[in-house]
């Protein structure tokens, strides 16, 4: 059961930002069918073999190259050095496609001087990846990458961790992000949090939670 929004009862001196589907839009379909196609999988298996490792790249476990390794072990097949190499580039070009309403909203409030951050869910490699391709990413002041950490969203203390990295009291932060279990996470941190399904009901929210100010 979702946690249900409030109106602003403290200013926000920060925006936490998740990356995936947030910062970013959808996943890139023409990259699903590559990698498939590296495979030459069907759709059931892989995308099964692709989630059934991904909590252990984003938490650090694994990285980019034994990710992929795992991927293929549940496929029943080995990966050659090319293979492993485009792998790596369809799964960042996967995550990369960029929701340019909320770019524009982070560049809008770093004119403003309103601190950003960014809390992610990330593998090594994706980390490589985006900061390569975005280089507004350098705009936010602190980044929090779960595979550095070895610890991952809706656990506590990469709440606390980002937070110490912005120097803002908690509950000062507005935290936006794609999944319902980390918005009530960071809620039950002390922090204020929307979750972003589409941009319209995004301005809508925020707006009922009295953050209009902020767009």
């Amino acid at each position: 059961m979702s946690t249900p929004d409030k109106p602003a009862t403290q200013p926000i001196h920060a925006v936490l930002f998740d990356y995936g589907k947030v910062l970013s839009g959808p996943p890139d379909p023409a990259a699903w069918q590559r990698m498939k196609e590296i495979f030459a999988a069907e759709e059931e298996p892989f995308h099964a073999a692709y989630w059934n490792h991904r909590d252990a790249y984003d938490h650090g476990t694994l990285n980019g190259d034994t990710y992929w390794h795992a991927v293929a072990n549940d496929l029943h097949l080995t990966l050659n050095p090319t293979q492993l190499e485009d792998l790596l580039a369809a799964d960042n070009t996967l995550w990369t496609q960029p929701n340019q309403p909320m770019i524009d909203w982070a560049t809008k409030l770093h004119r403003t001087g309103v601190k950003t951050g960014i809390l992610s869910n990330l593998g090594d490699a994706m980390e490589a990846g985006i900061l390569r391709r975005f280089h507004w990413l350098q705009d936010f002041a602190h980044h929090t990458f779960s595979h550095r950490l070895g610890i991952a969203k809706p656990h506590p203390s990469i709440y606390h961790h980002a937070a110490a990295g912005l120097a803002v009291p908690h509950n000062c932060i507005l935290f936006i992000d794609d999944r319902e279990e980390n918005v009530a996470a960071a809620k039950a941190a002390g922090m204020n949090a929307i979750q972003y399904t589409c941009h319209e009901e995004f301005v809508d929210r925020m707006t009922a939670c009295g953050y209009a100010h902020l767009l």
